[in-house]
């Protein structure tokens, strides 16, 4: 359905890294998205007519499900913790697009039962909708926030085969696949494929790691989240800088680090990758010694830069 991303060079803190652009898959599902949701695009689900997700106004995810429901000619509500009055009256990015495909964005703070959500996370707040306001639950399709489901696996293998088809074609024999991570979902289920094939490839002799940092919650928000998705053996190697992230919270260092990761001509999204090169920085400071590739994955979600550049300019304009 999508054709292979390209790998591509790019100099980072003086050394050469491999950047595998996933960004490029497909313009409605591009990077994670593209994985996550490869198998609700490549299987039968003529039963659904509806599509229920959730997560932020401006998530990359919105975007894809409003595509992805509109192209199946589905229903589609999405859940928000809050909207606030800007956006509604300046409708831009993932939310407009997302608008224009006919989602049906809810704000479950101004819902009749919104002081008994109060306590509760996002996740649980729909799970328990979808439970008791949807009437015909086989005709219902939910995604959790982010694609954090078992479907996302599939997507991921082949994203898994081809790095080891890459490995195999340009004898890599020492390779670090980096990424940063929101729920964890992407990481996890690829180092789970990347082990699985590896163990059934004779040919590859290959010393693989792959290694992320969390963006949302910290180190053990990350891990908890591994382990509602794979086995302790398959969770991927968590690093930090030693910096607490604040999810969406605009920092110099973030917006300098984006601009400097850009000028390799290869553009960046301004919510994950700054954090991820940054802790990337950090991590080839304190691994001077290693010699090996390194593979960042790039997991698309551009579309976003749309309301966060103009977010970074505003306050850093000077």
């Amino acid at each position: 359905m999508f054709a292979t991303s390209p790998v591509q060079q790019m100099l980072f803190e003086q050394r050469r890294i491999f950047v595998k652009r996933d960004d490029l898959l497909h313009p409605d599902f591009s990077g994670n998205k593209a994985r996550k949701f490869y198998h609700f695009l490549s299987r039968d689900y003529s039963h659904i007519t509806h599509l229920v997700g959730s997560g932020s106004a401006q998530a990359n995810s919105l975007y894809s499900m409003s595509v992805l429901a509109k192209q199946r000619g589905w229903q589609f509500d999405y859940y928000v913790s809050h909207l606030s009055d800007f956006i509604i009256k300046h409708p831009s990015g993932n939310y407009a697009a997302a608008i224009a495909n006919g989602a049906n964005i809810i704000d479950v703070s101004q819902l009749k039962q919104a002081t008994q959500y109060q306590q509760m996370h996002l996740d649980d707040v729909v799970k328990q909708i979808v439970k008791f306001s949807y009437t015909q639950p086989s005709s219902l399709l939910h995604i959790p926030e982010g694609g954090r489901c078992e479907y996302a696996e599939s997507g991921l293998a082949i994203l898994a085969k081809e790095i080891i088809d890459w490995i195999q074609l340009n004898n890599i024999s020492e390779l670090k696949v980096f990424l940063p991570s929101g729920t964890g979902t992407t990481a996890a289920y690829l180092n789970k494929q990347l082990m699985q094939q590896l163990a059934c490839n004779d040919v590859i002799r290959l010393n693989l790691e792959v290694i992320t940092c969390s963006t949302v919650g910290g180190d053990d928000y990350l891990t908890t989240q591994f382990a509602l998705l794979v086995d302790e053996d398959y969770f991927p190697t968590v690093v930090n800088d030693g910096r607490k992230y604040h999810f969406g919270k605009l920092t110099r260092r973030c917006f300098d680090m984006w601009k400097s990761v850009n000028e390799s001509g290869i553009e960046f999204e301004l919510l994950y990758d700054p954090v991820g090169f940054l802790v990337l920085k950090d991590y080839l400071v304190k691994h001077l010694d290693w010699q090996g590739d390194i593979m960042y994955l790039h997991q698309g979600g551009l579309l976003g830069n749309q309301t966060m550049l103009p977010r970074y300019q505003r306050k850093f304009s000077k």
